[in-house]
């Protein structure tokens, strides 16, 4: 077999995501390429990702390359994938779940702010959301761009902290100083590195699957499908985390409104089968407690 024609975004965690794939399919014997690719996210760091009017803005231009036979499989965060995948389009494997969480970043003139007075530099919804939740009246900014750029923005503009995923650092190995925040429950997906591959490309996706991390590939599942159930896309004020712990998985989410005043959770502990569908059954609880009313609400103002 020739090459694998591994897809990625060119930003230097995409091509880090990309690396640890290759790494992981040579250390099967098979041979790799790294081909990078411009994504629209990218190329447009001016308006929030909300502000786009689509989702998939960092997928896409990958998706087209599998279409069209420039690469066998594309590399992304998962959390960046769309719950409606393009025709002949699948999520052929994920690697195993790292650092899930969101950590805050403060400018070093900060240092000895308040949570309440910070000035956060964040486009996240979710994010934004979750912080009014528990410090109302919060002011931000808007940020775009790879984690480089936004902590140079946060060294040159006006505003006291932003907020990352620790995935990002720690894969970028970054020397930075950080605050956990058990406020925030991560994106759904948050911490983990997905392949996608063209669905008639069965000998390729038969490789590929041999990498996949199945406990990982459970958890961001249930993830995935309480997402897809309140039809809330990347940019929606939506955290969902779950975990296997012994022989329980626990699942926390919630759904907030952009101004944080309306929060609807759920916590859940269960014994998992793969006949139920988790996600669902939970999402379908949040909508019966006000979340449809809820969700109706955000996509009048999104």
């Amino acid at each position: 077999m020739k090459s694998i024609r591994i897809g990625t975004r060119n930003s230097a965690l995409a091509l880090w995501q990309a690396r640890e794939v290759a790494r992981h399919l040579q250390n099967s014997n098979y041979l790799t390429e790294i081909v990078p690719i411009v994504s629209s996210g990218d190329k447009n760091l001016n308006q929030p990702l909300y502000a786009l009017g689509i989702t998939g803005v960092f997928t896409r231009d990958l998706d087209v390359a599998l279409l069209n036979d420039e690469i066998d499989i594309a590399v992304h965060s998962l959390k960046d994938v769309p719950t409606q995948l393009p025709n002949n389009i699948e999520l052929v494997a994920h690697l195993e779940r790292d650092f899930p969480q969101d950590v805050l970043i403060r400018k070093e003139s900060s240092r000895n702010k308040d949570f309440h007075e910070l000035k956060l530099a964040t486009s996240s919804l979710r994010r934004r959301a979750f912080w009014l939740r528990n410090y109302p009246g919060a002011a931000f900014s808007d940020i775009r761009g790879n984690i480089q750029t936004r902590l140079q923005k946060l060294e040159d503009q006006d505003f006291d902290a932003t907020i990352l995923s620790l995935a990002g650092i720690k894969r970028m190995k970054m020397d930075i100083d950080y605050e956990m925040l058990p406020l925030m429950i991560p994106a759904p997906s948050q911490g983990v590195i997905t392949i996608a591959g063209h669905s008639e490309k069965k000998e390729i996706n038969e490789i590929v699957k041999t990498i996949n991390h199945h406990p990982t590939q459970i958890c961001v599942e249930i993830e995935r499908n309480f997402l897809s159930t309140l039809e809330g896309g990347c940019t929606a004020p939506i955290g969902a985390f779950a975990e296997i712990l012994g022989d329980q998985i626990r699942f926390k989410a919630a759904l907030c409104s952009l101004d944080g005043k309306n929060y609807i959770a759920t916590d859940e502990s269960f014994e998992y089968n793969n006949t139920e569908n988790f996600g669902e059954k939970f999402a379908n609880i949040v909508l019966e407690n006000g979340g449809k009313e809820l969700m109706a609400e955000i996509k009048d103002h999104i």
